[in-house]
């Protein structure tokens, strides 16, 4: 059985938790304390020379770090993975946007807000910068989803769940979703999918 090495908390380790979920496929979730300092732990760092999670493990021994690429791992040969070139590549814009910018924003700014062991770092300055941000991306998305009810084609993909992870906590950033009716009913969407489970969900709970 795979695991994955994660945070219960993080919208990063959510993703390949949630397409796990919405696959119907079983998969061990081991939790790891950043406030520990544990992703800097010499079995992590051995597992991910950079120290940082979510982090895949395969039967056979091998590791996958990086949210995007094991959702696109774990994702290959499914539904929600996309057989047309142009979707397929549509979808890899969506979840380089995602990492470029829409989470260090979105992201980000939750993390600095509901964060002690960040409070330093949550500036005026770097709330405002991380608010205009994370409202343009925000922005993007509105207007995709006011045209499709998904970010690529008509069915969900890899796409989707990338940017679900930190768009639907995104209040607890201080982004307010009330003007982002697309947005809204595209979360609204999601969380109808079959199979589809919360962020606080573990496996075998």
């Amino acid at each position: 059985m795979i695991t994955i090495y994660g945070m219960q908390d993080s919208g990063n380790c959510y993703k390949p938790r949630l397409l796990m979920a919405l696959l119907g496929k079983p998969f061990q979730h081991v939790e790891v304390d950043f406030l520990d300092g544990s992703t800097q732990h010499s079995d992590l760092l051995a597992k991910n020379p950079i120290g940082k999670v979510p982090v895949l493990e395969l039967e056979d021994g091998r590791f996958l770090p990086e949210s995007n690429a094991i959702l696109s791992y774990l994702g290959e040969g499914t539904a929600f993975g996309p057989s047309d070139a142009f979707k397929r590549a549509k979808m890899l814009s969506w979840m380089f946007f995602e990492q470029y910018s829409h989470e260090p924003n979105v992201a980000v700014r939750r993390s600095l807000l509901v964060n002690p062991s960040r409070e330093a770092q949550a500036t005026p300055g770097r709330l405002a910068e991380t608010l205009d941000g994370g409202n343009k991306a925000l922005a993007v998305m509105e207007t995709a989803l006011t045209r499709s009810n998904w970010l690529v084609g008509d069915a969900p993909t890899l796409a989707d769940i990338a940017l679900y992870a930190y768009t639907h906590v995104a209040d607890q950033g201080g982004f307010d979703l009330a003007a982002y009716s697309g947005i809204r009913a595209w979360l609204s969407r999601i969380e109808a999918l079959p199979g589809y489970q919360p962020m606080t969900w573990l496996p075998g709970t």
